[in-house]
């Protein structure tokens, strides 16, 4: 299972970033809110994409375990 993720960086007042986290084999999208990092006020574009992939691993373990899954159509 590979986890691709894809974000744009905070605007004005944001503190985080929503993050499509999307995963090839279950075949699935996981969209969630991930907080932004600051150094000395100034978002770190570096610092974020660490803590996205951290968070990434996190989804890819639940995705993996059966916590997150593909909605159910209808």
């Amino acid at each position: 299972m590979a986890i691709t993720t894809a974000y744009d960086a905070p605007t004005g007042d944001e503190t985080t970033v929503e993050v499509t986290f999307t995963s090839d084999s279950p075949s699935l999208t996981h969209v969630r809110a991930v907080n932004a990092v600051f150094t000395s006020g100034t978002y770190d574009a570096t610092a974020t994409a660490t803590r996205v992939a951290e968070v990434a691993l996190g989804v890819q373990n639940k995705i993996a375990v059966g916590v997150i899954t593909a909605p159910v159509e209808e």
